[in-house]
């Protein structure tokens, strides 16, 4: 699905940049070609600043987002999602984050949910990086508590699970 969205900005690889980072953030953009995250617009030049471009080619590309009637679908209805991961420590829960050995693979999140379910720790949140949008993209499970070291020898005998990194 990425791939029909990026190829339309395959003749314009400095707003394909752009387009990568909104999908990433979660970033949309209104019918008048202004880059949001809810209400709240967001400056071109602070996109184009993060993405090592002119402004003007982040409002190329919000600009072609809004002609475009499915990028324009797309890009009004996406929204950006809250993570735990850097403020578990401080809550007192677990972070579990998992290197896959091929993130399109299949099952990865369940064998792992499966593997701390039987642990009777409670998964918070998951969530895993597109391997579309990410170049290393990993899985990251917030649990209820700490993450007790004989789970760490399971999870790295789950199918597809490559490494694991617990914080």
């Amino acid at each position: 699905m990425w791939d029909v969205i990026l190829n339309k900005f395959k003749k314009y690889p400095a707003q394909k940049k752009v387009v990568r980072l909104l999908l990433e953030r979660g970033f949309q953009v209104t019918p008048e070609g202004r880059v949001v995250s809810g209400g709240i617009k967001l400056a071109h030049t602070r996109i184009a600043k993060e993405v090592g471009v002119d402004r003007r080619i982040v409002d190329g590309a919000a600009s072609m987002i809004a002609q475009d009637s499915l990028l324009r679908t797309i890009f009004t209805k996406i929204r950006p999602i809250s993570s735990l991961r850097e403020v578990a420590p401080e809550l007192k829960l677990g972070v579990i984050i998992i290197t896959p050995v091929d993130a399109a693979q299949t099952g990865i999140l369940a064998s792992v949910a499966a593997c701390v379910a039987e642990h009777g720790i409670s998964i918070m949140q998951a969530i895993a990086d597109d391997p579309m949008l990410s170049e290393h993209p990993r899985l990251t499970i917030i649990s209820d508590r700490t993450i007790p070291d004989d789970l760490i020898g399971e999870l790295l005998r789950c199918e597809g699970v490559k490494g694991i990194s617990v914080c």
